[in-house]
C-alpha cells in the first residue's frame, strides 16, 4: 500500500495542498470527460477526416491500448518522478496531446496523438486516488474523496451533451482544444502548491523494458489482427502472422514477468480463484462499457442520421440512471453478499444489452430508453461488488498490484471488445443486406416493412428482379436496414457474453457485505463510483486503498 513515508511527504491538509488536489482532481475529470465527448462525436470525426467506417473505433482503441499501457505503470512512474512531477508531466502531455488531436489533419496523425493522449492519461486517475492517502490525514480523507467522487460522477453524465453541443455548435476539434485552459493551468498551479518530493532517477533502472514490450507488442498485433480480419479474411497471410506474434510475445510476457524479481505487474495474484474470477468479470464488463457506448452513436448516426447534440442527449439517460441509482448501490453493496448482487448486476446488464438488439431502423429515443435505464441501474452492481469479490479478501500489500491488473482487465476488454464488434458489424452487413434483397425479390412482406419500403409501393411494384431506378431507390434503405441488423447482432454478442460471465460467479469464495473497519474511512469514497469506463479505474482503486488502509488501522 502506498503512504506518505514512502515518498517523504508528510500528510498536511493546509489550503495549498488542497487546492493542488484540487487541480489533480481537474485533470481526472478532463481524462473521463475525453472519451465521452470523442464518443459521441465519432461519426462526426469519421465524416471530417475522411476515415473508412471499419476503422473509426481506432480513435477509441488507440487510446485505450495506450492507457492499458500505463495503468500498471503508474506506480513505478510515481517513484521515479513523484507523485507531484508525474502529475505535472502527465497533465502537460495530456493537454499538448489534446492540441495535436485538434490540429490533427488525417487519420495516421489522429491516432498518434490519441496514443500519447491515452497513455498520458491513463497516469492522472490513479494519481487521485493515491493523492487522497498520501496527501490528507483520516479525518479529511472523506472530504478530499467526495470532491473527487462529484467531478467523477459529472463527467460521464454531462459528456454526452457536452460533446453533441461542442460538436455542432464550433468544431470537433474543440473536444479536444477544451482540454488546453484546464490543463494549462492545473500543471502550474498542482506544480506549485503540491509537496514536493524529491526525484528517484534511480527507479528507472528497475522498469523490466523487454516485459513492457512484449505487453505491447501482444496487444498491438491482436489489436490489428482483429481489424485487418474483415477486409482480409481470418486466413490471410498478414491476420494469422499478428496472431502468431501477438500469442508469441503474450507468453513471453508472461513467462518473463513470472520469473522477474521486479515485474512490472505481478501475475502471481491469479492463483487465487475469486481474483481470477473478478478479472475475467472486469474482462466482459470491459466490452460491455465500451461497446454500448460505441454502438449507441454508430446507430444513431448511420442508421437514424442523427447529430452529434441528439447523440448526447439520447445517450444521457445511462449517465442520469447511474447517478440516481448510486446511494442505493452504495448501501446495498455495504449489506449484501458480493456474489449475488454481482450476479443481479450482470444479469440486468445483460437484459439490457439483449434489448438492445432488438432495434429496427426506425427505433429512437423512445425506444432505447428502457434498455438505458436498464444498464444504467445494472452497471453500479457490475462494478462494486466484483471488485470486493476480487480484491476484498486480499492481504494489504497486494492489494495495490492486484487493483492495477483488476482495472487493466477491464480497458483490455474494452479494447478488444471494440475491435471485436467492428469486426461483426462490417462482415455481417454486406452478408445481411445481400438477404435482405433477395427476400425483397420474392415479395417478402416483412422485409419490406423492416426495410422501411411503403408497403402500397411494394405492391404495385413491377413483376420481376428489382433494378434500374426502382434498385437504386430501395439500395439505401436496404444498407441502412443492414447496418441496423449487424449493430443488433453485435449487441447480442455482448450480451451473450454477460450471460456467460454469470457462470463462473458461484465459483468465486463468498464474501460478506463491507465490515465495519472497511468503512472506517466513511462512505464517502463509494461516491466516487459510477458506472463509466474510466471513472471504474478509481472506483476499484479507492475501494482498494481504503481496504488496504482498514486493514492496517485495524491491526494497529
Amino acid at each position: 500500500m502506498s503512504n506518505a513515508h514512502e515518498h517523504d511527504i508528510p500528510i498536511v491538509a493546509s489550503v495549498s495542498t488542497s487546492i493542488g488536489f484540487a487541480m489533480m482532481c481537474v485533470g481526472m475529470f478532463m481524462a473521463i470527460l475525453d472519451v465521452q465527448v470523442v464518443a459521441t462525436s465519432l461519426p462526426t470525426i469519421q465524416s471530417a477526416l475522411d476515415i473508412p467506417p471499419d476503422q473509426m473505433s481506432w480513435v477509441q482503441t488507440a487510446y485505450l491500448c495506450a492507457e492499458v499501457v500505463a495503468i500498471p505503470l503508474t506506480g513505478l512512474l510515481t517513484r521515479l518522478f513523484s507523485m507531484c512531477w508525474l502529475f505535472v508531466l502527465s497533465i502537460s502531455v495530456f493537454t499538448i496531446a489534446s492540441v495535436g488531436c485538434a490540429l490533427s489533419g488525417n487519420f495516421p496523425v489522429l491516432i498518434a496523438w490519441r496514443v500519447l493522449q491515452g497513455f498520458s492519461g491513463g497516469t492522472l486517475i490513479p494519481s487521485v486516488f493515491a493523492a487522497v492517502f498520501l496527501l490528507f490525514p483520516l479525518a479529511r480523507q472523506g472530504v478530499a474523496t467526495t470532491f473527487a467522487g462529484v467531478l467523477a460522477v459529472l463527467a460521464p453524465t454531462v459528456g454526452p451533451v457536452v460533446g453533441g453541443w461542442i460538436t455542432e455548435t464550433y468544431s470537433w476539434r474543440w473536444l479536444f482544444l477544451i482540454n488546453v485552459a484546464p490543463g494549462i493551468v492545473a500543471a502550474i498551479v498542482a506544480g506549485a502548491l503540491l509537496p514536493k518530493a524529491p526525484m528517484r532517477l534511480s527507479e528507472a533502472r528497475k522498469l523490466d523494458v523487454l516485459s513492457l514490450t512484449l505487453l505491447a507488442v501482444g496487444l498491438a498485433a491482436l489489436e490489428i489482427a482483429l481489424k485487418e480480419a474483415p477486409a482480409r479474411g481470418w486466413s490471410s497471410g498478414l491476420v494469422m502472422g499478428l496472431l502468431a506474434i501477438s500469442i508469441a510475445s503474450s507468453v513471453g510476457f508472461v513467462t518473463r514477468t513470472l520469473r522477474a524479481p521486479r515485474p512490472i505487474v505481478s501475475l502471481v495474484s491469479f492463483a487465487d480463484r475469486s481474483f481470477t474470477i473478478g478479472c475475467l468479470l472486469s474482462f466482459v464488463l470491459g466490452i460491455g462499457l465500451f461497446g454500448s457506448v460505441y454502438l449507441m452513436p454508430v446507430f444513431l448516426a448511420f442508421v437514424r442520421g442523427h447529430n452529434a447534440l441528439e447523440i448526447g442527449l439520447t445517450m444521457l439517460v445511462t449517465g442520469v440512471t447511474q447517478l440516481l441509482i448510486a446511494p442505493i448501490a452504495v448501501a446495498l453493496e455495504q449489506r449484501v453478499g458480493a456474489r449475488l448482487l454481482t450476479s443481479v448486476g450482470f444479469a440486468l446488464f445483460g437484459v439490457g444489452l439483449g434489448l438492445s438488439g432488438l432495434q429496427t431502423p426506425e427505433t429512437d429515443f423512445s425506444a432505447m430508453f428502457w434498455p438505458q435505464v436498464i444498464r444504467g441501474l445494472a452497471i453500479m452492481f457490475c462494478l462494486l461488488p466484483p471488485t470486493r469479490l476480487a480484491l476484498g479478501h486480499l492481504a494489504a500489500s497486494r492489494v495495490p498490484d492486484a487493483s492495477g491488473l483488476f482495472n487493466l482487465m477491464r480497458n483490455l476488454g474494452g479494447a478488444i471488445g471494440l475491435a471485436m464488434i467492428d469486426t461483426v458489424i462490417y462482415t455481417r452487413s454486406p452478408v445481411l443486406g445481400a438477404a435482405l434483397t433477395d427476400r425483397l425479390q420474392a415479395g417478402d412482406i416483412g422485409a419490406a416493412k423492416f426495410v422501411g419500403i411503403p408497403l402500397d409501393m411494394f405492391m404495385n411494384r413491377p413483376a420481376g428482379p428489382l433494378e434500374g431506378p426502382a434498385l437504386a431507390m430501395v439500395q439505401p434503405l436496404v444498407e441502412k436496414a443492414a447496418l441496423a441488423q449487424a449493430i443488433n447482432e453485435a449487441w447480442i454478442l455482448i450480451a451473450v457474453l454477460t450471460f456467460g460471465a454469470l457462470l463462473c460467479v458461484p465459483f468465486a469464495k463468498r464474501s460478506l457485505a463491507s465490515s465495519r473497519s472497511d468503512r472506517f474511512t466513511s462512505i464517502s469514497p463509494n461516491l466516487v463510483f459510477q458506472g463509466h469506463p474510466l471513472a471504474g479505474q478509481l472506483l476499484a482503486a479507492l475501494i482498494s486503498e481504503r481496504s488496504a488502509c482498514a486493514q492496517l488501522h485495524a491491526r494497529a
